[in-house]
């Protein structure tokens, strides 16, 4: 399971939607050179990572219970929704 996110102006889609127990790659693509998109982070599962322009980066989730779970930028102006089902 793989979803594209695009990172310009904040997370496009904002609301992504996955399902619970399976393996699901974010691919994120950050276009924006604005510094505070350079992370994504997902508090809830631990994830912090880099996002370099231009460059397709890949976060591995697998989550083991329903919910609805924030992401934001390394800076926390720029939030996503990650809807597990």
């Amino acid at each position: 399971n793989r979803i594209r996110v695009l990172v310009d102006g904040g997370y496009q889609p904002e609301s992504l939607e996955i399902p619970v127990g399976v393996n699901t790659t974010l691919e994120f693509l950050r276009k924006d050179p604005t510094s505070c998109l350079e992370e994504v982070v997902f508090p809830d599962f631990k994830i912090r990572q880099y996002l370099p322009l231009n460059t397709v980066v890949e976060v591995k989730l697998n989550p083991k219970k329903t919910g609805t779970f924030q992401f934001h930028c390394g800076m926390s102006m720029f939030f996503g929704k990650l809807k597990v089902v």
